[in-house]
Protein backbone atom coordinates (compact mmCIF):
# COMPACT_ATOMS: atom_id res chain seq x y z
CA UNK A 1 0.00 0.00 0.00
CA UNK A 2 1.64 3.30 -1.15
CA UNK A 3 1.42 6.63 1.26
CA UNK A 4 -0.16 9.97 0.39
CA UNK A 5 3.03 10.75 -0.39
CA UNK A 6 4.24 8.28 -2.54
CA UNK A 7 1.14 8.89 -4.65
CA UNK A 8 1.52 12.78 -4.99
CA UNK A 9 5.00 12.03 -5.82
CA UNK A 10 4.01 9.33 -8.88
CA UNK A 11 1.04 11.98 -9.73
CA UNK A 12 3.61 14.58 -10.04
CA UNK A 13 6.03 12.66 -11.83
CA UNK A 14 2.96 11.64 -14.31
CA UNK A 15 1.86 15.01 -14.86
CA UNK A 16 5.17 16.49 -15.28
CA UNK A 17 6.36 14.10 -17.84
CA UNK A 18 2.86 13.96 -19.82
CA UNK A 19 3.22 17.81 -19.90
CA UNK A 20 6.91 17.72 -21.17
CA UNK A 21 5.76 15.02 -23.94
CA UNK A 22 3.32 17.43 -25.34
CA UNK A 23 5.52 20.14 -25.36
CA UNK A 24 8.15 18.21 -27.24
CA UNK A 25 5.41 17.29 -29.66
CA UNK A 26 4.66 20.82 -30.23
CA UNK A 27 8.26 21.80 -30.64
CA UNK A 28 8.77 19.04 -32.72
CA UNK A 29 6.08 19.66 -34.98
CA UNK A 30 7.63 22.94 -35.24
CA UNK A 31 10.68 22.62 -36.29
CA UNK A 32 9.60 19.81 -39.19
CA UNK A 33 7.20 22.63 -40.24
CA UNK A 34 10.63 25.23 -40.09
CA UNK A 35 12.74 23.11 -41.27
CA UNK A 36 10.89 22.38 -44.40
CA UNK A 37 9.63 25.77 -45.50
CA UNK A 38 13.96 26.06 -45.59
CA UNK A 39 14.63 23.15 -46.88
CA UNK A 40 12.26 24.04 -50.25
CA UNK A 41 12.13 28.14 -49.55
CA UNK A 42 15.88 29.29 -48.64
CA UNK A 43 17.46 28.20 -52.14
CA UNK A 44 15.02 30.50 -53.93
CA UNK A 45 15.68 33.98 -51.74
CA UNK A 46 17.54 36.37 -53.87
CA UNK A 47 17.45 40.04 -54.87
CA UNK A 48 14.89 39.56 -57.46
CA UNK A 49 11.88 37.80 -55.16
CA UNK A 50 12.03 41.56 -53.68
CA UNK A 51 12.61 43.36 -57.11
CA UNK A 52 10.68 41.84 -59.49
CA UNK A 53 6.35 41.28 -59.79
CA UNK A 54 4.99 37.47 -60.16
CA UNK A 55 6.13 35.91 -63.34
CA UNK A 56 4.23 33.61 -66.18
CA UNK A 57 5.33 30.07 -66.40
CA UNK A 58 9.18 29.84 -67.59
CA UNK A 59 9.69 33.38 -67.21
CA UNK A 60 12.03 35.32 -64.60
CA UNK A 61 10.22 36.53 -61.38
CA UNK A 62 9.74 37.65 -57.80
CA UNK A 63 7.08 38.71 -55.37
CA UNK A 64 7.43 42.48 -55.16
CA UNK A 65 3.89 42.47 -55.77
CA UNK A 66 2.81 40.21 -53.27
CA UNK A 67 4.89 41.94 -50.58
CA UNK A 68 3.70 44.85 -51.03
CA UNK A 69 -0.10 44.27 -51.80
CA UNK A 70 0.22 42.26 -48.07
CA UNK A 71 1.99 45.27 -46.34
CA UNK A 72 -0.34 47.70 -47.84
CA UNK A 73 -3.53 45.50 -46.80
CA UNK A 74 -2.09 44.21 -43.49
CA UNK A 75 -1.23 47.91 -42.56
CA UNK A 76 -4.54 49.52 -43.06
CA UNK A 77 -6.35 46.89 -41.82
CA UNK A 78 -4.89 47.32 -38.50
CA UNK A 79 -5.14 50.82 -38.45
CA UNK A 80 -8.73 50.51 -38.47
CA UNK A 81 -8.29 47.30 -35.80
CA UNK A 82 -6.06 49.01 -33.70
CA UNK A 83 -8.40 52.58 -33.35
CA UNK A 84 -11.72 50.92 -33.02
CA UNK A 85 -9.99 47.83 -30.48
CA UNK A 86 -8.33 50.12 -28.48
CA UNK A 87 -11.67 52.10 -28.06
CA UNK A 88 -13.87 49.08 -27.31
CA UNK A 89 -11.21 47.41 -25.57
CA UNK A 90 -10.96 50.44 -23.13
CA UNK A 91 -14.69 50.35 -22.80
CA UNK A 92 -15.39 47.17 -21.98
CA UNK A 93 -12.76 47.47 -19.06
CA UNK A 94 -13.29 51.47 -17.85
CA UNK A 95 -17.14 51.93 -18.58
CA UNK A 96 -18.93 48.61 -18.99
CA UNK A 97 -17.86 46.76 -16.09
CA UNK A 98 -19.86 43.62 -15.09
CA UNK A 99 -22.89 45.14 -16.56
CA UNK A 100 -25.04 42.83 -18.94
CA UNK A 101 -24.61 45.01 -22.44
CA UNK A 102 -20.83 44.75 -21.38
CA UNK A 103 -21.08 40.34 -21.06
CA UNK A 104 -23.30 40.97 -24.15
CA UNK A 105 -20.20 42.49 -25.83
CA UNK A 106 -17.75 40.21 -24.64
CA UNK A 107 -19.46 37.66 -25.93
CA UNK A 108 -19.87 38.62 -29.14
CA UNK A 109 -16.31 39.88 -29.15
CA UNK A 110 -15.14 36.23 -28.17
CA UNK A 111 -17.44 34.70 -31.46
CA UNK A 112 -15.80 36.90 -33.48
CA UNK A 113 -12.88 36.04 -32.41
CA UNK A 114 -13.38 32.14 -33.13
CA UNK A 115 -14.86 32.79 -36.36
CA UNK A 116 -13.09 30.92 -39.33
CA UNK A 117 -11.95 33.65 -41.65
CA UNK A 118 -13.43 32.28 -44.73
CA UNK A 119 -16.79 33.24 -43.39
CA UNK A 120 -15.49 36.86 -42.60
CA UNK A 121 -14.60 37.44 -46.03
CA UNK A 122 -17.87 35.97 -47.37
CA UNK A 123 -19.30 38.34 -44.94
CA UNK A 124 -16.96 41.42 -46.69
CA UNK A 125 -18.06 40.01 -49.90
CA UNK A 126 -21.71 40.37 -49.38
CA UNK A 127 -21.75 43.96 -47.89
CA UNK A 128 -18.11 45.52 -49.95
CA UNK A 129 -17.66 43.44 -53.11
CA UNK A 130 -20.79 42.68 -54.16
CA UNK A 131 -23.06 45.73 -54.20
CA UNK A 132 -20.02 47.90 -55.80
CA UNK A 133 -19.60 45.53 -58.46
CA UNK A 134 -15.78 44.16 -57.94
CA UNK A 135 -13.03 43.01 -55.78
CA UNK A 136 -10.82 45.43 -54.10
CA UNK A 137 -7.23 46.14 -51.99
CA UNK A 138 -9.76 48.36 -49.35
CA UNK A 139 -12.18 45.27 -49.23
CA UNK A 140 -9.03 42.97 -48.73
CA UNK A 141 -8.16 45.41 -45.83
CA UNK A 142 -11.51 45.59 -44.42
CA UNK A 143 -11.67 41.73 -44.02
CA UNK A 144 -8.22 41.41 -42.11
CA UNK A 145 -9.19 44.79 -39.95
CA UNK A 146 -12.24 42.63 -38.62
CA UNK A 147 -9.96 39.33 -37.85
CA UNK A 148 -7.57 41.65 -36.09
CA UNK A 149 -10.18 43.50 -34.18
CA UNK A 150 -11.36 41.24 -31.65
CA UNK A 151 -7.84 40.55 -30.76
CA UNK A 152 -6.68 44.15 -30.41
CA UNK A 153 -10.42 44.42 -28.28
CA UNK A 154 -9.53 41.24 -25.82
CA UNK A 155 -5.90 42.15 -25.24
CA UNK A 156 -6.89 45.89 -24.47
CA UNK A 157 -9.26 44.89 -22.03
CA UNK A 158 -7.02 42.61 -20.14
CA UNK A 159 -4.36 45.29 -20.31
CA UNK A 160 -6.07 47.56 -18.39
CA UNK A 161 -7.75 45.61 -15.84
CA UNK A 162 -4.35 44.70 -14.51
CA UNK A 163 -3.35 48.21 -13.96
CA UNK A 164 -4.13 48.86 -10.54
CA UNK A 165 -6.72 50.81 -8.92
CA UNK A 166 -4.35 53.10 -7.31
CA UNK A 167 -3.67 54.99 -10.69
CA UNK A 168 -7.30 55.81 -11.07
CA UNK A 169 -7.72 56.95 -7.20
CA UNK A 170 -4.89 59.16 -7.88
CA UNK A 171 -5.83 60.63 -10.62
CA UNK A 172 -9.52 61.33 -9.74
CA UNK A 173 -7.96 62.71 -6.52
CA UNK A 174 -6.50 65.51 -7.83
CA UNK A 175 -9.24 66.87 -9.98
CA UNK A 176 -9.07 65.17 -13.51
CA UNK A 177 -12.14 63.85 -15.47
CA UNK A 178 -12.47 60.00 -15.99
CA UNK A 179 -11.77 60.02 -19.56
CA UNK A 180 -8.43 62.42 -19.04
CA UNK A 181 -7.06 59.40 -16.51
CA UNK A 182 -7.90 57.06 -19.03
CA UNK A 183 -6.12 58.70 -21.55
CA UNK A 184 -2.91 60.25 -19.62
CA UNK A 185 -2.53 57.16 -17.15
CA UNK A 186 -3.88 54.15 -17.71
CA UNK A 187 -3.13 54.35 -21.66
CA UNK A 188 0.35 55.35 -20.82
CA UNK A 189 0.51 52.34 -18.06
CA UNK A 190 -0.68 49.83 -20.35
CA UNK A 191 1.28 50.81 -23.70
CA UNK A 192 3.35 48.15 -23.87
CA UNK A 193 0.88 45.76 -23.56
CA UNK A 194 -1.64 47.50 -26.15
CA UNK A 195 1.37 47.30 -28.33
CA UNK A 196 1.64 44.14 -27.73
CA UNK A 197 -1.74 43.46 -28.56
CA UNK A 198 -1.55 45.09 -31.92
CA UNK A 199 1.85 42.75 -33.10
CA UNK A 200 -0.36 39.53 -32.21
CA UNK A 201 -3.24 40.71 -34.07
CA UNK A 202 -0.72 41.95 -37.29
CA UNK A 203 0.65 38.43 -37.09
CA UNK A 204 -2.79 36.89 -36.97
CA UNK A 205 -3.51 38.43 -40.36
CA UNK A 206 -0.74 38.49 -42.40
CA UNK A 207 -0.59 34.56 -43.54
CA UNK A 208 -4.44 34.82 -43.99
CA UNK A 209 -5.91 33.46 -47.50
CA UNK A 210 -9.48 32.58 -47.69
CA UNK A 211 -10.79 36.31 -46.92
CA UNK A 212 -8.38 38.05 -49.56
CA UNK A 213 -9.86 35.40 -51.92
CA UNK A 214 -13.37 36.18 -51.37
CA UNK A 215 -12.42 40.48 -51.48
CA UNK A 216 -8.72 41.59 -52.72
CA UNK A 217 -8.71 38.63 -55.36
CA UNK A 218 -5.24 39.26 -56.50
CA UNK A 219 -3.54 40.99 -59.27
CA UNK A 220 -0.75 40.06 -61.62
CA UNK A 221 -0.49 44.29 -62.82
CA UNK A 222 2.19 45.85 -62.14
CA UNK A 223 3.56 47.37 -59.06
CA UNK A 224 2.20 51.11 -59.73
CA UNK A 225 -1.46 49.97 -59.67
CA UNK A 226 -1.14 49.19 -56.22
CA UNK A 227 -1.64 52.58 -55.12
CA UNK A 228 -5.80 52.23 -56.39
CA UNK A 229 -7.06 50.48 -53.62
CA UNK A 230 -10.42 50.20 -55.53
CA UNK A 231 -8.74 47.43 -58.17
CA UNK A 232 -7.94 43.62 -56.86
CA UNK A 233 -4.66 43.72 -55.11
CA UNK A 234 -2.11 40.95 -54.92
CA UNK A 235 -0.99 39.64 -51.91
CA UNK A 236 1.37 36.89 -50.70
CA UNK A 237 -1.11 34.13 -49.32
CA UNK A 238 -2.70 34.52 -52.90
CA UNK A 239 0.28 33.94 -54.68
CA UNK A 240 0.96 31.02 -52.70
CA UNK A 241 -2.14 29.31 -52.77
CA UNK A 242 -2.39 29.80 -56.52
CA UNK A 243 1.20 28.93 -57.57
CA UNK A 244 1.24 26.27 -55.10
CA UNK A 245 -1.68 23.98 -57.25
CA UNK A 246 0.33 24.44 -60.27
CA UNK A 247 2.61 22.19 -62.40
CA UNK A 248 5.23 24.41 -63.02
CA UNK A 249 8.39 23.68 -60.34
CA UNK A 250 9.83 27.24 -61.02
CA UNK A 251 5.96 28.94 -59.39
CA UNK A 252 6.11 25.88 -56.86
CA UNK A 253 9.38 27.34 -55.95
CA UNK A 254 8.54 30.94 -55.30
CA UNK A 255 5.60 29.87 -53.50
CA UNK A 256 7.69 27.95 -50.94
CA UNK A 257 9.56 30.80 -50.69
CA UNK A 258 6.50 32.79 -50.11
CA UNK A 259 5.54 30.66 -47.53
CA UNK A 260 9.30 31.49 -46.02
CA UNK A 261 9.02 34.76 -45.34
CA UNK A 262 5.63 34.67 -44.10
CA UNK A 263 6.56 32.51 -41.83
CA UNK A 264 9.73 34.59 -40.95
CA UNK A 265 7.56 37.67 -40.39
CA UNK A 266 5.17 35.79 -38.11
CA UNK A 267 7.68 34.34 -36.14
CA UNK A 268 9.67 37.82 -35.68
CA UNK A 269 6.34 39.78 -34.74
CA UNK A 270 5.56 37.14 -32.04
CA UNK A 271 9.02 37.28 -30.86
CA UNK A 272 8.79 40.66 -30.73
CA UNK A 273 5.44 40.85 -28.82
CA UNK A 274 6.93 38.52 -26.34
CA UNK A 275 10.04 40.28 -26.01
CA UNK A 276 8.09 44.03 -25.42
CA UNK A 277 5.97 41.80 -22.95
CA UNK A 278 8.87 40.82 -20.71
CA UNK A 279 10.43 44.00 -20.86
CA UNK A 280 7.25 45.73 -19.41
CA UNK A 281 6.83 43.11 -16.60
CA UNK A 282 10.59 43.46 -15.34
CA UNK A 283 10.03 47.29 -15.91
Amino acid sequence: MFSRSARRRASNIVFVSACSFATLVAIGALALIFYSLFWHGFGGLNLKIFTMDQPASGNEGGLLDGILGSLVMCSLGMIFAVVIGILAGTWLSEYAGGSRYGNVVRFLNDVLLSAPSILIGLFIYVIMVKPFGGFSGIAGAAALALLATPIVVRTTEDMLNLQPGALREAGVALGASRGLVVRQIIWRAAQTGLLTGGLLGFARISGETAPLIFTALGNNAHIHQLSDLTHPMSALPLIINQFANTAEEDLRNLAWVGALLISLAVLIVNIAGRLIAQGARKS
